[in-house]
């Protein structure tokens, strides 16, 4: 179906791959915010239940099938996406993630202004030769980004030392407020773990289970915690590629709750958030987590780093891969629940000030207001510079 030629709205088409974890919220995020500022906007990814999520919201949603990582499918999978983008005809393209921003810039190819926004670093998440080819790359594939948007001053850092070139545009995640917010945990707690002791410690780590996220690090750390609160108990909430493994060596106090609609409920039964990660972007669990008024540990990785006001950082930071280290964080937290309070009261205040949703979708409004005005500049130039017309 073609776009309408009489359709006066700016055309968004937001590419993503993967469809689950962060990056899919931060796009049903910036998409129903950019309906209801009036833009048309589409978004091409694979098959899964976020295209029901973008379809409620008002978004014209086409299926875009592609792998998560790229392989002998990607010329098959750039052909598709090139129809897709001759048929919604946008205005402007944003491509989340490596994957989609890979195939997105080869379909596109600087013919329409192309964000690009990497959601961590491709080249960090994989080794050796592997990660030489994600790095030249991403270098080549920069002259295609008419602006790279980082969700951290350390993504930018770390994109500028890898000798990639372009414009950047820094704009932090952010989360819904009204969502995320605090609750007694006691009345949640008796309803998702009906079978746990009320009054046992419960840490809670939300994520993708992958080597990124670094649940396994945290299961080294478990015994060690266990040994000073023997009574605490750990979920782990989500799925991914590292199932099976971390279950098997996860102890009986380890919970797995499988993927999860909601992990609201999750947040407000903890008495401390987790997030061990080995590389960030910034990752939206700590962000939710202290706005629902609960304190976090992450690891003293770049993204995870800055998204903790300074103040927290001396209690809330661990080095990453560190089992031994990260044990003592979480066992001096929750040996201390007058200064977990004090931090999920200072964490909520960080995030309303600086991490609301609202702030970064119009941060990106700004953006792409920017980059369609110079688009149109671009167009009448020509006629600006004739020669003037004398009687």
């Amino acid at each position: 179906m073609h776009q309408s030629a009489t359709d006066p709205r700016p055309r968004v088409l937001h590419l993503t791959q993967p469809v689950d974890g962060g990056v899919p919220r931060v796009v049903t995020d910036l998409t129903r915010a950019q309906v209801a500022a009036g833009l048309h906007v589409t978004v091409a990814c694979p098959r899964g239940p976020l295209t029901a999520d973008l379809r409620a919201l008002g978004a014209d949603v086409r299926q875009w099938e592609a792998t998560r990582s790229p392989g002998p499918a990607l010329v098959r999978e750039v052909r598709r996406l090139a129809r897709v983008i001759e048929e919604v005809r946008p205005h402007l393209v944003h491509a989340h993630s490596a994957k989609a921003g890979l195939a997105g810039r080869l379909a596109v190819r600087g013919r329409i202004p192309t964000v690009f926004q990497p959601h961590a670093w491709s080249f960090e998440a994989v080794g050796g030769v592997t990660a030489a080819l994600a790095l030249g790359w991403e270098r080549a594939g920069s002259r295609w980004s008419a602006r790279t948007v980082c969700v951290s001053e350390a993504e930018r850092r770390t994109g500028l030392r890898a000798g990639i070139a372009g414009r950047w545009s820094v704009i932090p995640n952010g989360i819904d407020t009204e969502r995320f917010r605090p609750a007694a945990a006691d009345t949640v707690r008796a309803q998702l773990l009906p079978e746990v002791e009320p009054a046992a410690p419960l840490v809670v780590c939300v994520g993708r289970l992958c080597r990124q996220k670094g649940q396994d690090v945290l299961l080294r750390a478990w015994d060690a915690v266990l040994r000073q609160v023997p009574d605490a108990r750990l979920v782990l909430v989500g799925d991914g590629p590292e199932r099976d493994r971390l279950r098997e060596r996860a102890p009986r106090s380890v919970l797995f709750t499988g993927a999860v609609a909601d992990a609201v409920p999750w947040y407000r039964a903890a008495d401390l958030v987790v997030l061990p990660s080995r590389w960030e972007g910034m990752a939206l669990a700590p962000l939710e987590a202290m706005a629902c008024g609960r304190p976090v540990v992450v690891t003293d990785v770049d993204g995870a780093r800055e998204s903790l006001p300074p103040a927290l950082a001396p209690h809330c930071l661990a080095p990453p891969e560190n089992p031994t280290a990260l044990a003592g964080t979480i066992a001096a937290l929750l040996l201390d629940p007058s200064l977990r309070e004090s931090l999920g009261h200072r964490g909520r205040r960080h995030v309303l000030s600086t991490h609301d949703v609202r702030r970064t979708s119009e941060a990106v409004a700004g953006l792409y207001r920017d980059l369609l005005d110079a688009e149109l500049a671009a167009r009448v130039a020509p006629t600006e510079h004739r020669e003037p017309i004398h009687s």
